[in-house]
């Protein structure tokens, strides 16, 4: 009224007064202006009402049919924390995704304005039973809230998100440890609903992702795959899928904690080859002291590993190096024994040369001599040239024939009187070669074999 008066007054002011109420009345019918948070809960109740939504009662098939529901999964991998040898298992932590169709949660979406709609307690709508087979311990993270949500989407959809970490069990097999490649599983089935009811399929294009830049202490996740693993029972064929991380070790962890440490333990062992014979106190500790640092670096090796019943390429290894190690303590024992035998020849030599000396001195002779009345020495008057010549042959046959052709290897060990230094010089050769021999066997057995197993 007081509009119609001004504008009778001011004629010309009715234009823009006009103008004025359709502005208005424009802005309060305009769609933007929609609060569309009313409009998700309205939905809400609307599709998630007592009476129009059981969620006990399983989905039906596909285009409505009574088939079996079907539930696509893909999984995120975040991390790997762990994985234990000793235990045989592995911690991960994922962000683990089921999406299915359940057209009772169909709704208006007010022309694209509701991309979808969120949940945060699963316990609203229906859920497919699945558990992690080969689990051991796991937990959700609520952490500042509980990471989970579900997505509903326009068209029935729904999209169940959850943050997991895990700890699964990984059978291994230790035979060329540490050369060797684990395969670990993470296995999800369906508990209760059989394959009649329930069925999980990997999503199409990418079902398995991996976080970048993952990093794992002492191996290397060379690749996974995915597969299925369905499972009769007793009480119906019950629906799974399965990954496979395929994990490499980390050896240069392994030749620097193990291997190079075992190496130099040997070696100083052969030291004992080189030093005196007669120094018993030192070859004696240093044969001891590297035979106790060995035994205890394989015992520390074992203790990280879990009791198996055939032999690891470690074993073998560690083994060999010990018998070097206690092949040197044994070899400087023969030395001993060789010394003291070469000792007890040489005083029974010098006890011999001194009998026969005595024996061949003339008694008359010895006593003039101490008489002091015979002072020469009596030669024969007359020597024959042809006995002269005779002596000399039999002196050439004895000798010719006391004196057999040597080879090389005779003729460098007769530099060495002594057996016992025999001994040490052969050692010398003999083990670094033997050693050697068996670094190129080892080496190339476990190598090649690895090679082959993972072909």
């Amino acid at each position: 009224m007081f509009i119609l008066q001004a504008a009778a007054m001011w004629p010309g002011v009715l234009p823009l007064v006009v103008l004025l109420i359709f502005l208005v009345h424009l802005s309060r019918c305009s769609p933007g202006k929609v609060n569309y948070r009313e409009k998700e809960k309205e939905v809400l109740d609307d599709i998630l009402g007592e009476k129009k939504y059981d969620a006990r009662i399983r989905p039906s098939g596909e285009n409505g049919t009574d088939g079996p529901t079907i539930v696509s999964v893909n999984i995120f991998l975040r991390s790997i924390s762990k994985i234990d040898d000793y235990k045989m298992e592995y911690s991960v932590q994922l962000t683990f995704r089921e999406q299915w169709l359940d057209e009772r949660l169909k709704f208006n979406d007010y022309g694209g304005r509701l991309k979808y709609l969120t949940l945060t307690e699963s316990s609203r709508v229906w859920m497919p039973d699945l558990f992690f087979s080969n689990e051991k311990e796991g937990h959700f993270h609520e952490i500042i809230m509980p990471n989970v949500y579900i997505r509903i989407f326009p068209h029935g959809s729904v999209l169940y998100s959850i943050r997991i970490s895990l700890t699964l069990s990984c059978p291994m097999n230790l035979k060329l440890y540490p050369l060797d490649r684990q395969t670990c599983s993470l296995r999800m089935a369906s508990y209760g609903w059989t394959t009649d009811d329930l069925v999980f399929v990997w999503k199409e294009g990418d079902p398995v992702q991996v976080v970048k830049n993952l990093h794992l202490p002492r191996f290397t996740l060379e690749k996974y795959l995915t597969d299925y693993c369905n499972s009769k029972t007793n009480t119906g064929e019950y629906s799974c899928l399965k990954v496979d991380l395929l994990f490499k070790r980390e050896f240069s962890y392994y030749l620097i904690q193990i291997y190079i440490p075992c190496c130099m333990l040997v070696i100083v062992s052969w030291v004992s080859f080189w030093l005196d014979q007669s120094a018993v106190p030192a070859r004696v500790s240093l044969g001891v002291t590297t035979l106790l640092t060995m035994a205890t670096q394989t015992s520390g090796i074992n203790a990280s590993l879990p009791p198996v019943s055939y032999t690891k390429a470690i074993d073998v290894w560690t083994g060999v190096c010990l018998t070097f190690v206690f092949g040197a303590l044994l070899e400087f024992a023969l030395v001993n024994y060789a010394s003291r035998s070469d000792m007890h020849r040489e005083n029974m030599k010098k006890k011999y040369r001194e009998t026969e000396h005595s024996s061949s001195v003339d008694p008359t002779t010895e006593l003039l001599e101490q008489d002091g009345s015979a002072n020469f020495q009596m030669k024969p008057l007359v020597r024959h040239p042809e006995d002269s010549i005779s002596m000399d042959k039999i002196r050439q046959c004895e000798v010719h024939m006391q004196t057999p052709k040597k080879n090389c290897c005779r003729s460098w060990l007769s530099k060495f009187p002594t057996r016992s230094k025999r001994i040490d010089v052969i050692s010398r050769i003999t083990f670094p070669l033997v050693f050697a021999l068996f670094n190129l066997t080892y080496w190339s057995t476990y190598l090649f074999r690895d090679e082959a197993e993972n072909e």
